[in-house]
């Protein structure tokens, strides 16, 4: 395999932003601690109304921290976050890692068993938790079962402002678990004592590109649960490829919207670590519902807000959004990611609102990190854009991934960079299929053109084989956002006798507009190729959507029958 990989992003790079600038490799809690010297005084969370200082979040930090090491939190020891969007993921995020240990992040929405693969999968030994029954009692129960060692448990009306504090107690105080009668009693850690632990621990020293920051799990391009070792080098980078990259930004000035939740990695590192780089005010919402995130950007005014197309498209259906309703002038800058941003979607929500809408690509196995389009200059639509400094992008043939295809073909999106993972924990055969030399296959098809943006043709394992030929389901969802009258689209590739495989479109459409198959399908005619025409149109009131809002095609495909 050679090396001597074509750039051709280098003649069409961003003015003012250096590709091959280098990065020091850090503790990923730099981050923080320059961050409370530089605006100590300034806001840095605000939730529900309560706001936190950046010195108050660092001193919560540093208490949390020793604490954390007097129950012996150290270097190799996995503690998980069982929380949804609140402070206390960002100090407890940040006190494992400044104890040397690592972070396992868990989705507060899984099943038990779910949860019990991921702690024996990652032999994660403490769990940080609320006393929110919907969560205290999950815990518990893996506690009981044996899975897990024992759990931090921190008191959720604290984190509230004073009368919704003492309201939530008053009215909704049945939601609160009673972990002192709990059975599994002893096993557990009462947060305001793990605040007041022996102070002024010797911190260890960290190895940025080799002690593990993160485990993140993700299924990656097979579909298996598996965690991506992420070290402080690789988050910490990212972040700074990020900065790099937003050169217009300004540091101590910008309100970030945390909606998407912080236990995924867009999140992780799009909202909390570059937003507390950046000196944000970080705006979080527990958990995303539309009319409230529609009415937090009226109040709080955040300039800066990453989300899913699945989240932009929602904003642009609501009927007070259309009609000036809800005033977004605030946004200044706003990040797509997780999933393919739609063209109409794109334009019409730039129309309405003045603000930037960008399309970036990653993964949880690149921190996520890889390419953007430009926050400003040249940007192509329906591109993820180019890759971020000290990133590589090849295209590569998909019988051979060691060949590496010329611009304009498509193949196998690979990438090579300071943010892509250490590998899957304790998966070595795993680890080894993912890379070819030091790239990561992403398991996307797509092509890059002569500046070096990439476009993305589908995932792998969505392709249909459809009479031999490759048919891409974006394409045709792509050709169906077109329809007057679509709000969301969905397709998959279904049995066929005659051909193998054929394309179904999945659609809803927007409140008050109607279509007939008929009508859809002709107007496809003129826009895709008859093999890319799907032989079947199902309108369905609402389609499937991820943890973090994206649109979802796997239980859709269950339904038909086919492999996910």
């Amino acid at each position: 395999m050679s090396d001597t990989i074509a750039m051709p992003w280098l003649q069409a790079y961003p003015d003012g932003i250096a590709w091959d600038q280098q990065f020091e490799p850090r503790p990923l809690t730099q981050i923080l601690d320059e961050s409370v010297a530089k605006y100590g005084r300034q806001t840095c969370t605000n939730f529900l109304g309560k706001k936190m200082t950046y010195a108050e979040i660092g001193a919560l930090v540093d208490r949390a921290t020793d604490g954390l090491q007097s129950l012996g939190v150290a270097k190799g020891v996995k503690v998980g976050l069982f929380l949804p969007n609140c402070p206390t993921a960002i100090i407890y995020y940040y006190a494992i890692l400044r104890a040397g240990g690592t972070v396992v992040n868990y989705n507060p929405l899984y099943t038990i068993e779910e949860l019990e693969f991921q702690v024996t999968d990652s032999q994660t030994d403490l769990m940080i938790t609320l006393d929110l029954k919907i969560l205290f009692d999950k815990v518990e129960a893996l506690i009981q079962g044996g899975s897990l060692k024992s759990a931090v448990v921190c008191h959720f009306p604290k984190l509230l402002p004073g009368l919704k504090s003492t309201l939530f107690k008053l009215v909704k105080g049945k939601e609160l678990s009673k972990p002192a009668k709990s059975p599994i009693a002893n096993q557990l850690h009462i947060a305001s004592d793990v605040l007041d632990g022996a102070p002024g621990q010797q911190r260890p020293q960290i190895n940025p590109t080799e002690d593990l920051a993160v485990l993140q799990y993700t299924g990656g391009t097979t579909g298996t649960p598996k965690g991506a070792m992420l070290t402080h080098a690789n988050l910490d980078t990212n972040v700074q490829q990020v900065m790099a990259w937003s050169p217009t930004m300004r540091p101590g000035e910008e309100k970030m919207l945390g909606v998407l939740p912080l236990f995924h990695v867009f999140a992780m590192t799009g909202v909390m670590n570059y937003g507390l780089a950046l000196g944000c005010e970080i705006i979080i919402m527990p958990r995303f519902e539309l009319e409230g995130a529609l009415k937090l950007i009226r109040e709080t005014g955040p300039t800066i807000m990453p989300g899913v197309p699945t989240l932009f498209n929602a904003m642009l259906n609501h009927p007070k959004v259309q009609a000036g309703g809800y005033d977004l002038s605030s946004l200044r800058l706003c990040l797509s990611g997780g999933a393919p941003l739609p063209l109409e979607v794109k334009r019409e929500f730039e129309r309405l609102t003045g603000c930037s809408l960008i399309e970036a690509y990653g993964l949880s196995e690149t921190s996520p990190g890889a390419t953007f389009n430009p926050v400003e200059g040249l940007a192509k639509e329906g591109s993820i854009g180019q890759p971020l400094p000290g990133t590589i992008i090849s295209i590569r043939d998909l019988e051979d991934p060691t060949r590496p295809l010329p611009i304009g073909e498509n193949g196998e999106i690979c990438i090579k960079g300071p943010q892509v993972m250490k590998g899957y924990w304790q998966k070595p055969e795993e680890t080894a299929n993912v890379f070819i030399g030091d790239y990561l296959r992403t398991g996307d098809v797509g092509h890059t053109d002569e500046d070096g943006f990439t476009f993305i043709v589908d995932r792998l394992k969505d392709l249909i084989l459809c009479s031999g030929y490759n048919v891409y389901p974006r394409r045709i969802e792509e050709a169906i956002y077109a329809y007057p009258g679509v709000e969301e689209v969905t397709v998959i590739g279904i049995p066929d006798d005659y051909r193998g495989e054929a394309p179904k479109a999945f659609v809803k459409m927007k409140a008050g507009e109607t279509a007939s198959v008929d009508e859809m399908l002709e107007f496809l005619k003129v826009k895709i190729s008859k093999i890319e025409l799907p032989s079947e149109v199902e309108f369905r009131d609402e389609l499937p959507k991820t943890m973090i809002g994206k649109l979802s095609k796997k239980e859709l495909k269950q339904e038909e029958g086919t492999q996910a």
